[in-house]
């Protein structure tokens, strides 16, 4: 089994990998599928979106993306500004071009959400026609399977694996290859996946690669740390981070500031990644938008507050988590609509602890210890964001995601990597405790906090 790094850690534009990133792409896809076609004049397009994208679509932003899709607009590329813009555009004209086509497209009636309707493949499902009379012209679904992965019906029939490139020296599919290997090879997870990786990237490439992923990482935290302002949507959620950073640098020159300062720090970056997120900015998928904040503020705690710690640890780290992040997404989810959020923050609590550890030069085993220690305590967490807004409680919920990775990373790295539970148990456990779970509390809004507070 192979997942690149690069697969974990996608630049993505909120709110969500799952609602937004994943609609978009496969809105663009189904565009190129018509582009290459011979359509006739005067054919249409319509997107029905299914179970959690047609409950919580409009929060997540979901119809956008895709009439951006449609337009040929991609994440990694996004731009808010020019978008809403060419919205605007298609508002007024109704249709759009798709390669030499011009094919109807009207924004108000294009996008059906589909309510109490779920197709069999996950509940994130899309089925995109083009139309002129009967039959579809063409008809497509796809799923949208979290961290914005997208596979099409076809490719979720007949997985061939996570990527076509499976020879690699360390092909593990679970934490006890993955140790295993290690104690053959005598090379640490990062390391074995530095040789997975140079496949693809060799040479400097891998590096340059994982530190320009942490250069977005690192700036939508400072971004975060500065905004304020009303986040969008309608809960009127006032952006906090700014306002911790004021008061814990008014605190920090101080001759007595708190022990736990640190802590304090830590969660605010965390929730200046998923402020962010919420306000539609571009973050990386880590592993879901979700779930945004909690690799880089542990990452960033590390270099702000940790003694000796060394910038050029940050790849290793990054790669550390990765090879956490592909173990939990082969072998259960990282998707909060299958498993509820212990597959978003629980999965990226497990892959920030994990690269913590080893940053601070914990064994392959402690390693491993803390990823488990980090996911079992976000078991039977449920996805219940308010108004299927990606705010409450998922903002501070990053927060406190990236404070049970550094105390499980400091407990496993005081220990000798000896545990009863394997993480292969608990990532187990994960999977079917999400498939076990009510759909009202993943990723619906229709249990849990989200009709908790009525006036909402």
């Amino acid at each position: 089994m192979f997942l690149s790094v690069f697969d974990i850690f996608k630049v993505s534009v909120g709110p969500s990998s799952s609602h937004t990133m994943g609609p978009m792409l496969a809105a663009r896809r189904f565009a190129e599928r018509v582009a290459a076609l011979p359509v006739a004049a005067g054919a249409a397009v319509e997107c029905r979106l299914y179970g959690s994208l047609a409950y919580t679509g409009e929060g997540h932003g979901t119809h956008r993306a895709v009439l951006c899709g449609l337009m040929g607009m991609a994440p990694e590329t996004y731009d808010r500004e020019a978008a809403s813009a060419a919205l605007e555009a298609l508002n007024a004209r109704k249709w759009v071009s798709m390669g030499p086509h011009r094919i109807r497209l009207d924004p108000g009636e294009a996008i059906i959400s589909e309510k109490g309707k779920r197709l069999d493949g996950h509940p994130n499902a899309m089925r995109f026609r083009l139309l002129k009379g009967e039959p579809d012209l063409l008809s497509e679904v796809y799923y949208s399977v979290g961290g914005g992965f997208v596979l099409s019906e076809a490719e979720l029939a007949n997985p061939a694996g996570a990527t076509a490139m499976t020879e690699v020296p360390f092909p593990f599919a679970s934490a006890a290859q993955m140790l295993e290997m290690g104690r053959t090879s005598g090379l640490t997870i990062a390391e074995m996946k530095r040789h997975n990786e140079a496949l693809l990237r060799p040479g400097t490439a891998l590096d340059d690669g994982v530190m320009a992923v942490w250069q977005v990482m690192e700036r939508c935290i400072d971004r975060g740390l500065v905004a304020e302002g009303t986040l969008p949507g309608g809960l009127n959620v006032r952006r906090r981070a700014a306002g911790l950073r004021a008061r814990l640098e008014a605190m920090g020159g101080s001759n007595q500031p708190p022990l736990h300062a640190a802590v304090d720090w830590l969660s605010a970056y965390a929730m200046a990644v998923n402020e962010e997120n919420a306000a539609g900015g571009q973050v990386v998928t880590a592993p879901t938008n979700g779930a945004a904040g909690v690799i880089p503020a542990v990452i960033r705690y590390y270099l702000d507050f940790v003694p000796g710690a060394a910038r050029d640890k940050v790849a290793d780290m990054l790669l550390t988590a990765a090879a956490i992040g592909g173990l939990i997404k082969y072998n259960a989810s990282i998707s909060g609509a299958e498993a509820g959020c212990q597959a978003e923050v629980g999965s990226a609590s497990a892959m920030a602890a994990a690269a913590l550890c080893a940053a601070l030069g914990g064994t392959n085993e402690q390693i491993e210890n803390a990823a488990e220690i980090a996911l079992e305590h976000h078991l039977g967490m449920t996805c219940d964001p308010i108004r299927g807004l990606v705010q409450v409680p998922c903002i501070e919920r990053n927060g406190m995601g990236a404070v049970k990775a550094v105390a499980a990373a400091s407990l496993a790295a005081l220990g000798d990597g000896t545990h009863i539970v394997p993480l292969d148990a608990c990532i187990e456990t994960m999977r079917q405790t999400g498939r076990d779970m009510d759909e009202r509390y993943k990723e619906t809004s229709l249990g849990g906090l989200s009709v908790a507070l009525p006036e909402c």
